[in-house]
């Protein structure tokens, strides 16, 4: 490590304000134990810049990625801290994801507010316990496609922006229910006293692939290149790359009604997968499984996805 610690530090790109992003923190500290240490660059995307209009009506793909990966190639930066999810499948050429880190709860959680929580559902362990008719909001099509499941009889509204701005549109009483990711909220700190706050199981509400992952992206063949694979986290990477090549075989963004997660360790896993239509009145795919392995459960997986397409 000793030649490494000589070499120029390396711009870190990260889309969040470091100052409240604690993840972002932590990637710097876990690199200079590494001895790499990192000067940082913050750059906002088109996805948080544009928050008023649906997933659905942008063109395109990359939305939360694209000028971290330009800044990469044209040498303003020469690393960068992602969502996992939100990272394309097929990297863009001359960019390697160098390392998986760190997954935090890859659950989703129902954000409400307390007067929008019907009691009596909460009692009895609905999964989604908001009165009836209440209006939640997201814009991704995996999880309106499961809210129709669950909730049919509730209003589904876009909600765009990043997790402090949701959070605010529902204080706001725009909504009365919103779903995030978890790990986002968790490595925000996000002060939720407020609100009622409820995790959804995995085996009730599928997540995002890689939901909960942090991925660095570099160059190839950089130098520090090999002391960042040191901060790859092994057994759950495997599940996680499981998920992502479930995703590129559908070829599969933001638009995509789909939701995979796999979780386990040694030789006991199990995956749980739900696959929306274009056709919203088409009964979705929901499947679970179990097996010893992430990338054979991986495959059994789009056995079924191709089985339900062709029918």
């Amino acid at each position: 490590m000793s030649d490494e610690k000589k070499v120029k530090a390396p711009k870190l790109a990260d889309p969040l304000n470091a100052s409240i992003d604690p993840a972002t923190q932590q990637m710097i500290k876990r690199a200079q134990d590494l001895g790499v240490e990192t000067e940082l660059n913050i750059i906002k995307t088109r996805g948080d810049k544009i928050d008023n209009v649906p997933f659905s009506k942008l063109e395109g793909k990359n939305f939360f990625t694209k000028e971290l990966e330009d800044a990469q190639l044209d040498g303003r930066v020469d690393m960068a801290v992602h969502s996992l999810k939100d990272l394309a499948t097929d990297m863009v050429p001359g960019l390697t994801l160098c390392a998986m880190v760190g997954r935090e709860d890859p659950r989703e959680i129902l954000l409400a507010r307390p007067e929008a929580v019907d009691q009596a559902k909460l009692k009895a362990g609905d999964i989604i316990p908001l009165k009836d008719g209440a209006k939640i909001g997201t814009s991704a099509a995996r999880r309106q496609g499961q809210v129709r499941v669950i909730r049919p009889d509730m209003e589904i509204a876009d909600l765009r922006g990043n997790v402090p701005t949701r959070v605010n549109r529902l204080r706001e009483g725009l909504y009365d229910g919103i779903l995030l990711a978890r790990a986002g909220v968790l490595r925000l700190e996000l002060d939720l006293s407020d609100l009622f706050a409820k995790p959804l199981e995995v085996a009730d509400f599928v997540p995002a692939p890689a939901q909960g992952m942090l991925g660095i992206q570099c160059r190839d063949g950089d130098q520090w290149q090999a002391s960042l694979a040191q901060m790859d986290c092994g057994e759950q990477g495997t599940a996680v790359a499981a998920e992502r090549h479930l995703l590129n075989q559908l070829d599969g963004g933001c638009h995509m009604p789909f939701g995979v997660n796999i979780a386990g360790a040694g030789t006991d896993w199990k995956l749980e997968a739900f696959l929306g239509d274009d056709d919203i009145t088409r009964e979705p795919l929901r499947f679970t499984l179990e097996g010893a392995n992430p990338a054979k459960l991986g495959a059994e997986a789009w056995d079924r996805i191709v089985a339900y397409q062709k029918g």
